[in-house]
Parts: C-alpha cells; sequence; structure tokens
C-alpha cells in the first residue's frame, strides 16, 4: 500500500530515466509508492535500450507507464520522458535514486507559493557511501555547490522539478550533451525564464556508485571543470563517460 496520497491542483509527473538499472529501480519505484507520490503523480519510466530486466521489474507497480528510447543517453531519455509528459510540473529523478519522506509536499509548496519559480532542486544524499569520502562530499555540496547557487543558477538533474511550460519554452534538453554539463545546460537556459532555486532541505537518497568507481576527487573535479566549461563557454571538457553499473 502507498502513504497517503498528496492533494495538489497542479499536476505532477515523475521522470524516470532508466539503462540496465535492475539493481536499482525497484527501490527507487518503492519510495515512490511508500511516500504516497504513486497515487498522486504520473510516474514514467523511460526505458533506455535497456538489456536486462529493468522492464520488467518497473512493469511490476501499476502506477508505471514505461515508454522506450532507443538512442542512448540521459538527455535523449530525459526529453523522451518530457515530450510524453502530462503534468504541469515535471520532475526527474536517477534511477538509483530514492525520493524522501516530504519531497513532493516539499515541492508542491515552493511552486504554489512562488509563482516565479520554474526550476527547483536539492542536493542528492549517498546513502551507501564510506565514512572516509563522508566529509569530502559535505564540502563539496556545503562549502562549494550551495553557497555557489546563491549567486549562480546550479540544479542536479537527478533531483529536479521544473514546470513543463517553462523548459518546453526553451526547447526541452540539449540532446547533444553525453553527460557531463547536462545540468549545468538547463539550469543556464532556465534561468532566462524565471527563477531557478537550489533548496539545501529538499533531498533525495541516491547511489554513490560512481564516487566508488572513479574516486570522489576525480569525480569533483570533473563536474566542476564542466560546469565552468558550460557557465562561461556553453561547451563541455569531458565527451567521454563510463556506464556504472
Amino acid at each position: 500500500m502507498g502513504g497517503n496520497p498528496v492533494i495538489f491542483l497542479m499536476k505532477l509527473s515523475i521522470i524516470i530515466p532508466a539503462y540496465n538499472e535492475e539493481a536499482y529501480i525497484q527501490n527507487c519505484l518503492e519510495s515512490i509508492q511508500k511516500y504516497g507520490a504513486a497515487d498522486s503523480c504520473e510516474v514514467i519510466v523511460v526505458d533506455n535500450g535497456s538489456t536486462d530486466r529493468t522492464g520488467s521489474i518497473a512493469s511490476r507497480f501499476p502506477f508505471v507507464t514505461i515508454v522506450s528510447e532507443k538512442k542512448k543517453g540521459n538527455s535523449h531519455a530525459r526529453q523522451k520522458g518530457l515530450i510524453c509528459a502530462k503534468g504541469e510540473l515535471v520532475a526527474f529523478l536517477d534511477a538509483d535514486s530514492a525520493i524522501s519522506e516530504n519531497w513532493l509536499r516539499a515541492a508542491i509548496k515552493e511552486f504554489t507559493s512562488d509563482s516565479d519559480l520554474v526550476a527547483l532542486s536539492g542536493p542528492c544524499v549517498f546513502y551507501d557511501i564510506e565514512n572516509r569520502y563522508s566529509t569530502l562530499v559535505w564540502i563539496y555540496f556545503n562549502i562549494i555547490v550551495i553557497p555557489f547557487s546563491k549567486i549562480n543558477s546550479v540544479v542536479l538533474l537527478g533531483n529536479l522539478v521544473v514546470k513543463k511550460s517553462a523548459i518546453m519554452e526553451i526547447g526541452g534538453f540539449d540532446t547533444n550533451i553525453a553527460f557531463y554539463g547536462d545540468d549545468t545546460n538547463i539550469a543556464r537556459r532556465l534561468k532566462k525564464v524565471g527563477k531557478v532555486m537550489l533548496k539545501k532541505d529538499f533531498i533525495i537518497y541516491t547511489s554513490a556508485r560512481r564516487l566508488k568507481k572513479e574516486g570522489v576527487v576525480k569525480t569533483g573535479l570533473t563536474y566542476i571543470a564542466n560546469y565552468c566549461s558550460e557557465k562561461f563557454f556553453h561547451r563541455q571538457v569531458t565527451k567521454k563517460y563510463l556506464d556504472i553499473r
């Protein structure tokens, strides 16, 4: 059984790109069900050419609509989900994430209380990171990302809610971006049509699998380099990325 449904006037669609996410997709969808979002939201899983049990696991949840996008890459999958979404608000989550208890209520509260808001994002809290790395991650978010968001638009695409009208106005996602710089690109362009907010307590929980595979320092520096390159020169410095499963 799901949690108590959240009643609100603005319809919200949740988009989850998924490529070979059989180890994580169930936990993600269970969190949506547990905290009532399944009763109130449209939930779309975009199967991005999976060759494992991602689709069959997602199909076990009756509230999920599965659509297919054969063009590989998160930007293609997100764009497909965006086009299919019926909500006035569209949320983007990663398949290895889980929403927090008050995530949905917090999103609706922000958008209903601020008509200028077009995008809301927040930190991704790692649920499986080793203690020895937790201090570095805390510094990255609290000393770099969050303070910087006060003077520049910052979003995390693994935890983003947008007005569909606003993101469609800017043409949706740049599908030429393979991976790095995509969040900076969408934040920069959304800022042209309205207010973009990164809220410290608007959190989701996610896996630290990329940090574990590539290392905390290397991953952080790569994201910072591509943020600066996309922000100031509108291009990415890192074209290749690893599919980490």
